[in-house]
């Protein structure tokens, strides 16, 4: 047997011991992409915050900018599920949501009662849920600029929009002052819980943050005993 033989023939011997070695490659884990859905008024600017701790702790971010000066309620949802079907098309990410204030509302319009497959958790921030009787108070004076203002009343979205069917942490700021506690609850939400934070910068606070995360993690805000 010539040289170049025997060569070929120790490599016909290794070549199955180098596939063996290898193994399945194992699959990818998933992506975990947030949705920020910011407030009444605000932009995306006022979720920057929260996006740099999301970001740092591992999760990619996505922010929905919209205008509240020019349309409803509705029509916002509308936007805000054509935005969740462009992130469709990134196959394997896991998407969840976090709202501020209105934003929370756009998200139940949103993802409705029937919510894509890929959809993750949900964290509401200071959340109109059952409305909030602030807003009747201010619409006379101002639901001319903020086109949404009229429709945040007690009998107003809040008490039409469904509920999507996931898991839904709400924290709500004791010292608020828009949203009163009460009004912030959600039927089926898995988790509540009260800081005392101001309203308009609930998504600001270090403890409002880290307890995002953990509900975007496990599902819950209270750590593991």
């Amino acid at each position: 047997m010539g040289r170049l033989e025997r060569r070929l023939v120790l490599l016909a011997l290794l070549l199955p011991c180098a596939c063996s070695a290898v193994g399945p490659v194992s699959p990818a884990p998933p992506r975990e992409m947030v949705v920020l859905v910011h407030g009444m008024g605000r932009s995306s600017l006022s979720m920057r915050s929260l996006a740099r701790a999301l970001k740092q702790a591992g999760f990619a971010t996505s922010s929905f900018d919209y205008s509240s000066t020019r349309h409803g309620v509705d029509e916002l949802c509308v936007q805000l599920a054509s935005h969740v079907a462009e992130l469709e098309r990134d196959e394997g990410a896991r998407v969840h949501f976090v709202g501020h204030s209105l934003g929370n509302l756009l998200i139940r319009g949103a993802l409705g009662s029937t919510p894509p497959a890929h959809v993750g958790r949900i964290v509401m921030l200071a959340p109109p849920n059952r409305g909030a009787a602030a807003a009747d108070a201010y619409a006379p004076w101002f639901g001319w600029l903020l086109e949404p203002l009229d429709e945040l009343g007690p009998a107003g979205a809040a008490a039409r929009l469904p509920v999507p069917p996931l898991e839904i942490g709400v924290i709500a700021g004791a010292l608020d002052g828009k949203v009163q506690v009460e009004e912030t609850h959600l039927a089926g939400e898995k988790d509540h819980v009260t800081v005392p934070g101001l309203h308009s910068f609930l998504m600001n606070r270090a403890d409002v943050q880290e307890l995002t995360l953990r509900f975007l993690r496990e599902g819950r805000f209270a750590p593991e005993s």
